[in-house]
């Protein structure tokens, strides 16, 4: 497929597609904690997308190149997608979908606020520091008000954590060596440390078994094969053909999606305060992420 300048009728209906499937990721996630330790299900998503990697890039006949040049990046980059997910799974096992979900998608704003200062062309401008604002606001929102006993602090600074990792993970793409490889060798190199560092990990939070019954094994394949492999193979398509800003300028359907499965399927009661702060924070990203576009031009 040619590289397109603008988002098509087909980009925009699988963004908002994708946004969809990322934002029952996190149901999936909180109700398959229910019989999996989350730590150890991150593990074992990351153990069975490596193994359906694998056999995509052998259909595909892509080699892998672990050449001695990435070694230092790719395990960086698997160690920052080990600590993103440690603190996803464990946010959504202790805090609510909606509050997890919106702290997790501040992701943008802490990567603007870093790029201003380390990468050409990404400083702050008006506009985008607006956004910046506008979504901290969105954060402070979240943090003041606590709704229910599934909203713990620990769980919120953890979903906050996981959007730190998701930030360095984006960095460590575009400032080491690993960005020369294909997108299929990134998602390796994050899978293969992971799943190592992921499954240790979970030797620290308690037994791994949970009384699974089938709801969570569907869960777990879900995550696996649908979100943590194909989906982000999609996505690397996506990239591939639009304009990244167009692509990311989608992502405040992500968090906003959340809010309402969590609402809808898991009964979560949203506030007055989780409205008003998803509010803050989709327009914010809606303005980090927008870029001019010139004048001219088809």
């Amino acid at each position: 497929m040619e590289r397109k300048q603008h988002i098509d009728l087909f980009g925009a209906v699988s963004l908002v597609g994708f946004a969809g499937i990322l934002a029952f990721n996190q149901v999936v996630i909180k109700v398959g904690t229910e019989g999996f330790q989350p730590v150890f299900m991150s593990g074992l998503r990351s153990v069975g997308a490596l193994a359906v990697l694998i056999l995509w890039m052998w259909v595909r006949g892509v080699r892998a190149d672990f050449s001695r040049r990435y070694w230092a990046s790719g395990l960086l980059l698997g160690s920052l997608f080990a600590f993103e997910f440690v603190c996803l799974f464990w946010a959504l096992d202790n805090t609510t979908v909606s509050r997890a979900s919106i702290l997790f998608y501040t992701m943008p704003m802490m990567l603007a606020a870093i790029a201003h200062f380390v990468l050409p062309g990404e400083r702050l401008t008006l506009r985008r520091a607006a956004g910046l604002a506008l979504a901290m606001g969105g954060v402070a929102l979240v943090l003041a008000v606590r709704q229910g006993g599934e909203a713990s602090v620990m769980g919120d600074i953890a979903a906050l954590g996981a959007a730190a990792g998701w930030a360095g993970i984006a960095l460590t793409v575009r400032l080491t060596p690993v960005s020369e490889q294909r997108p299929e060798m990134q998602l390796m190199w994050q899978l293969i440390v992971s799943s190592v560092m992921l499954i240790a990990a979970a030797f620290f939070f308690g037994p791994f078994l949970r009384d699974p019954q089938a709801v969570h094994f569907l869960s777990l394949a879900y995550q696996v094969v649908v979100v943590a492999s194909l989906g982000y193979m999609f996505w690397f398509f996506l990239m591939s053909v639009y304009p990244a800003s167009g692509v990311a300028s989608f992502s405040f359907l992500s968090p906003v999606i959340s809010v309402f499965f969590g609402w809808a399927l898991l009964g979560e009661d949203v506030g007055w305060n989780t409205i008003a702060a998803l509010v803050l924070v989709a327009i914010g990203l809606v303005l980090i992420n927008r870029r001019h576009r010139p004048q001219g031009g088809a």
